[in-house]
């Protein structure tokens, strides 16, 4: 299991390709990659703040109940922090399973929890200012779904 923040850009076909290399047991990865979006010309920069150390603990509490909830052999989850660019991947997630609907089940499931619950500050940049973002009322009713 690997939870990580970067600062610097990536590649999401490589970090497929080193994921599901050398996997004998594994039936199914799903994966998912996040791209900022330029919002049709209001958004010029993605900013994402964290508290490092603390966000990925955060995140690894999710991820571990990930693993167990879903059966899951592995998952990654690597999310961009500072300035990202529209076009750019700002989050990659991958899950591993012996089966698909565990893979793409757990990947749904860490998604929703990043978007609307992770300890992340987003603030977008373009030609008007600066606004913060809150997850919409859409990203909420996606985590909830999960709850008991």
């Amino acid at each position: 299991m690997s939870v990580r923040l970067t600062l610097a850009a990536f590649e999401p076909g490589a970090l497929v390709s080193e994921f599901c290399g050398g996997r004998t047991e594994v039936g199914a990865v799903a994966t998912f990659t996040g791209i900022a979006r330029a919002e049709e010309g209001q958004t010029t920069t993605l900013e994402l703040e964290a508290y490092p150390g603390f966000t990925e603990r955060e995140i690894e509490k999710i991820a571990l109940q990930a693993k167990a909830r879903f059966r899951l052999i592995d998952l990654q989850v690597l999310h961009r922090i500072g300035r990202i660019a529209p076009g750019e991947p700002i989050v990659f997630v991958a899950t591993a399973a012996r089966h698909r609907r565990e893979a793409f089940e757990a990947c749904d499931f860490l998604m929703d929890y990043l978007k609307s619950r992770a300890p992340f500050w987003k603030k977008e940049h373009g030609p008007d200012g600066a606004r913060w973002i809150e997850p919409r009322e859409q990203d909420h009713a996606d985590v909830a779904r999960w709850e008991p």
